[in-house]
């Protein structure tokens, strides 16, 4: 048997974790004293609320190593796998406290995925991940299916000011931007894991034009490519988004995610995103 496992990153909605009893390990949140775990103890709309009432930008800090062993201690089969499916190691320490947890149990088959990515893609590898292991896929091949996701996956994104990024470190390659951050809206991507610049725009509006043809420009026409949106407050303008990309694509949806409080404690309310994938990793080779 394989058991999936997450965090609150993957964006993962909650009718999804428990159809397939997906455990999703919250990030943890920091308001000054106070400290909630994302998703059990404060939801987006709760967050969003405090944010713009708190004095002082709040703080993120991984999953406690704690969270991983109470649910590896679930597993009494030593012969069951557990995957854990984490955000990239370069922006979360979620992998680190997987990894820390895990050599706590030596006897079980516990692998931890860095997946190089965050949010909406991250929860569509999650997903996949759950429904391969359901048709009996041994765990080498979903494995092997997932690192070609993560190397085949696009994620694009916009923010209203990189200060937050900036205040949180999570910046990456686009710190060079700082300088000029009120002239420009950069359109932001994951580089090997990292926050990096792909293009430059001068005002928003041009930004989600550019956001829009750079989907239309590169995702495969000719198989799934598991296209997905997320936002960080603004679901009219991701409703909006979504259904342009439907049009322009011929398709009938584009499903939508909200982006959780650990992720707008970095990248900041108004966040704008879209990830696709662009080959067919379903393909055993």
């Amino acid at each position: 048997m394989i058991k999936i496992i997450t965090d609150t990153t993957s964006v993962l909605p909650r009718q999804v974790a428990e159809k397939y009893n997906i455990p999703v390990i919250p990030q943890v949140i920091h308001f000054e004293e106070d400290t909630f775990l994302e998703g059990v103890e404060i939801d987006n709309a709760t967050f969003l609320r405090k944010l713009k009432t708190a004095k002082n930008l709040p703080k993120t800090s991984a999953p406690p190593p704690e969270l991983f062993r109470k649910e590896f201690e679930k597993i009494k089969d030593p012969k069951d796998t557990i995957l854990c499916i984490h955000p990239s190691a370069e922006v979360s320490g979620t992998v680190r406290s997987a990894t820390m947890a895990a050599q706590d149990f030596p006897h079980l088959d516990i692998r931890i995925i860095d997946t190089r990515i965050v949010a909406s893609p991250l929860a569509t590898m999650v997903t996949l991940a759950a429904q391969w292991a359901l048709e009996g896929l041994p765990a080498d091949t979903i494995v092997d299916r997932l690192n070609q996701m993560a190397k085949s996956c696009h994620l694009y994104f916009l923010v209203d000011t990189l200060e937050y990024m900036a205040k949180g470190g999570r910046i990456g390659n686009a710190s060079a931007l700082l300088g000029g951050v009120l002239q420009i809206k950069p359109i932001l991507t994951f580089n090997n894991g990292k926050v990096d610049v792909y293009e430059k725009e001068r005002t928003q509006k041009r930004a989600r034009e550019r956001l829009e043809n750079i989907v239309l420009e590169q995702i495969p026409k000719d198989q799934e490519a598991y296209l997905s949106l997320m936002h960080a407050g603004i679901p009219e303008d991701a409703a909006a988004f979504s259904e342009r990309l439907a049009k322009r694509l011929s398709i009938n949806s584009v499903p939508i995610y909200e982006i959780p409080p650990a992720i707008i404690t970095h990248a900041g309310p108004g966040v704008l995103g879209v990830a696709f994938f662009t080959q067919n990793f379903c393909a055993d080779q």
